[in-house]
């Protein structure tokens, strides 16, 4: 059986990889599972991103969806977390989200949500693949007045940004903030959300055209927001990716502070309030030694889990704990939300920054981050590595090397014949060093 389901949906170059007879047909099984999987409203809210490629694969879908009895809300241009917000909030059996996140223009995605906003579980997806690769197409295809019908929700967002605005403990008035929109989904709800808190905004990158979302601009390219930031005197800046599902920031100098400090901070302030349930963080493996040393300094723990936001959330899920993320600035504040949520996070800071009355550079200060060094070692292929003697003892050399300063994480690629090495730690020369080291022994072993 081929795979559909990546690691965020299914992926790909639209009109080639992704095609409307793809898109149709996938519309065609979710309906049908999600439908079965809840009773109540057989109704799906479909939303989609600024690419070009959207309004084509949306048709193709909203066509299988309907084709299964299945009625549309559709909600138009929205970010993936308003998405699952919607789906939660209402009597539907799921969402569909129409996006690429932070890729270029030409590749788009179909995201699904259950019926209380969370990303399918991997069990759902193999059930949709299944389905999917079957040779013949059995699923139902009501007649009548049985066949779907399609109603645009042109509240949607408005909705969400009430919401949005509901979760903010103290308006933001004094606050001068850049927006990078990256010319995506959160093109019109980011600037709505921090004008309506009394925030002086500016804006860049908010008038998408359907090719140039993500281009130049957005969580991908921090050193934008970090330059108009400068350039106006602004307090902090926020750049978010194309479907805003993650954020990064820039304090009023124009320095990153990426999702490791943005976890760091919110930690903090939910701990001060009683709020960081079981003084826990979710982050993963990729996340700097910084962040394990800054939750010991303060007194909260860290939890890792593999790469990836739905890693993470399943983390939480299961052990009850309400804020994780990841480095690259997706993070789930649990108590608002079912996904990583770039616009939420940016208000809940921003809300820090007021209660505190401290710049942003100076909260980000509670967390240092470490030198990183990665080496990719090419492989023939990578089963085996974790047996193998030689490369054993060489990571024990390396960690021994490390102590308690340091750490080594060696892990092979998803997708590509790679093992990766990533050591973090005090001394960047001697991290180099090492890295080579083990890496040619890797390489040498697994050759």
């Amino acid at each position: 059986m081929g795979k559909l389901f990546g690691t965020d949906g299914v992926r790909g170059v639209a009109n080639r990889e992704l095609t409307p007879e793809m898109a149709f047909k996938i519309g065609r099984v979710g309906a049908c599972l999600l439908s079965q999987k809840r009773s109540g409203n057989s109704a799906v809210f479909v939303a989609r991103d600024t690419r070009i490629s959207g309004p084509m694969l949306e048709g193709a879908l909203i066509a299988g969806l309907t084709s299964a009895g299945v009625d549309v809300y559709t909600a138009g241009v929205i970010s993936t977390p308003a998405t699952a917000w919607l789906t939660r909030s209402h009597d539907v059996c799921g969402g569909v989200m129409i996006s690429a996140s932070h890729n270029a223009y030409p590749d788009n995605g179909i995201k699904f949500f259950n019926a209380d906003g969370f990303k399918l579980a991997d069990q759902i997806e193999e059930e949709i693949e299944e389905l999917y690769f079957q040779h013949l197409d059995n699923l139902p295809r009501p007649e009548g007045e049985q066949i779907g019908r399609v109603f645009p929700d042109n509240e949607a967002e408005g909705r969400y940004l009430a919401y949005l605005l509901s979760t903010v403990p103290a308006r933001l008035t004094g606050l001068r903030i850049v927006l990078d929109c990256a010319n995506g989904a959160a093109y019109r709800l980011a600037p709505q959300s921090f004008s309506a808190l009394g925030a002086e905004v500016i804006v860049i990158h908010n008038a998408p055209d359907g090719i140039n979302i993500n281009k130049n601009c957005g969580s991908t390219y921090p050193e934008t927001v970090s330059r108009a930031v400068r350039e106006n005197d602004a307090h902090l800046g926020f750049s978010f990716d194309g479907d805003a599902d993650r954020v990064l920031a820039v304090d009023e100098t124009g320095s990153l502070v990426d999702g490791d400090a943005l976890m760091t901070i919110l930690a903090m302030a939910l701990q001060e309030k009683g709020l960081l349930r079981k003084n826990t963080v979710v982050s993963t493996v990729m996340s700097n030694l910084g962040l394990d040393k800054a939750a010991l300094r303060h007194g909260f723990n860290i939890l890792r889990t593999k790469v990836g936001d739905r890693y993470v959330l399943e983390e939480m899920l299961a052990g009850g704990y309400n804020l994780g993320g990841e480095q690259s600035g997706h993070i789930i504040l649990l108590d608002h939300n079912t996904t990583g949520d770039g616009v939420l996070t940016a208000l809940q800071l921003a809300a820090v920054l007021v209660e505190k009355q401290l710049p942003l550079s100076r909260l980000a200060s509670s967390f240092t981050r470490y030198p990183q060094v990665l080496v990719n070692c090419r492989v023939k292929a990578s089963a085996g590595w974790e047996t193998n003697v030689r490369i054993g003892q060489a990571m024990a050399d390396v960690e021994r090397k490390l102590a308690e300063a340091g750490r080594l994480l060696v892990r092979p690629s998803g997708t590509e014949p790679l093992i990766r090495v990533m050591l973090e730690g005090p001394n960047e020369d001697e991290l180099h060093k090492m890295a080579s080291e083990l890496a040619e022994v890797i390489k040498g072993e697994m050759a």
